[in-house]
């Protein structure tokens, strides 16, 4: 998987006008106008999706803490902003004739914005994914700084207007290119569209309004929950912004497999060894079950690979009372070795089950001589 940081050829600590600087000098480079090389489109379109998730505060945290996979499961496609209409043309625009484009519509930075939600995976042992366990997990996630209250500024201080926007919270800019001027409207890097800015950023959130924190969660993971089971826990996610609700918290359950066990569905398999003569005579065994040892009866003449069924004590359904079934595979175990004794006893059997197949007459004896 390709690292963002190295596609734009930045360290993890760039700046937002370093990166910007980046993408430009690489997006001249890579453009399929410009380089004829067969894997230039999907080194440009690489280097979009670096650019649009590294530009993004949200998303680069997400991406610095959970990589892709974080920002997949926050909602963002992350498809690079060269394959969506104007979207594309704007950056492409912004790549080769400075920051702005075509106009995307107005978005209030000041409106509420919901937090991240974020993504962790435990393992749980088979018994405890059956009949359900309490966990405890950590989880790091950011909450509202408690210091300026989500504002970002230094206590005590007032936001004053953007001198760089005017309060706007856009910014205009006219390119003269060999095509005629284009007129480029784009978000204030300085207010970051808000049109306003603190004096004084805060000092325990550098002026981000959120802080990480660590904090302990207790997990209750029901009866019946099956590998790769998401378990929501509401609000524990990232705070939001602007007064915007928290994300969620998704707990992805890993079960370890059993050494006895075989689970399918709320179905659960165990293999049963039996002997020849249990197998012809019959016999009651004691086996494991989910519940503890169980004793079942073997009926008399009993197949290789028949199953005995042992209904209702297979793994629950969740959130109901009924459960699955448990069932026994039957194997027919050979004899490796044999006493004298056994070795008389099968000897005797043997022969009375080839004294048991029909003899030919004499007749069918001599034309089978004669070939006839």
């Amino acid at each position: 998987m390709a690292d963002y940081y190295e596609i734009l050829g930045v360290s993890r600590d760039a700046g937002k006008d370093e990166i910007k600087s980046a993408f430009r000098k690489k997006a001249r480079e890579l453009h399929p106008d410009v380089n004829k090389a067969p894997d230039a489109e999907e080194k440009f379109k690489e280097l979009g999706k670096a650019y649009e998730t590294l530009s993004d505060d949200d998303k680069r945290a997400l991406y610095d803490r959970y990589g892709e996979e974080g920002l997949s499961n926050a909602g963002y496609s992350n498809s690079g902003p060269f394959e969506y209409g104007f979207g594309g043309l704007n950056d492409i625009f912004e790549a080769f004739f400075g920051n702005g484009g075509f106009s995307r519509g107005y978005e209030n930075p000041n409106a509420p914005r919901r937090g991240a939600d974020l993504r962790m995976n435990i393992q749980i042992d088979f018994k405890e994914a059956v009949f359900g366990v309490e966990k405890e997990i950590k989880v790091s996630h950011e909450e509202t700084c408690k210091t300026c209250k989500g504002t970002g500024g230094k206590a005590g201080t007032e936001p004053v207007t953007c001198t760089v926007c005017g309060g706007t919270g856009k910014v205009q800019q006219v390119t003269q290119t060999m095509l005629g001027s284009f007129s480029q409207i784009s978000t204030c890097t300085n207010c970051h569209g808000t049109g306003k800015k603190y004096p004084e950023q805060c000092p325990d959130c550098k002026g981000r309004g959120v802080v990480e924190e660590t904090k302990t969660l207790k997990v209750k993971i029901p009866a019946g929950v099956d590998n790769h089971t998401k378990i929501r826990i509401a609000g524990e996610g990232d705070a939001g912004k602007n007064g915007g609700q928290a994300g969620d918290l998704y707990v992805v359950i890993l079960v370890k497999e059993d050494d006895y066990f075989i689970r399918k569905g709320n179905d659960v398999y165990t293999l049963l060894q039996v002997s020849f003569p249990q197998a012809a005579l019959g016999d009651e065994v004691t086996i494991k079950t989910l519940d503890g040892e169980k004793t079942i009866i073997v009926p008399s003449g009993i197949e290789h690979d028949k199953i005995i069924t042992i209904k209702g004590e297979g793994v629950p359904y969740i959130g109901t009372n009924k459960r699955g079934d448990h069932h026994v595979i039957v194997k027919l175990a050979p004899p490796k070795s044999l006493n004298d004794e056994e070795k008389k006893l099968y000897t005797r059997l043997f022969e009375i089950n080839q004294n048991k197949k029909p003899k030919e007459n004499i007749i069918n004896k001599v034309k089978n001589a004669f070939g006839k």
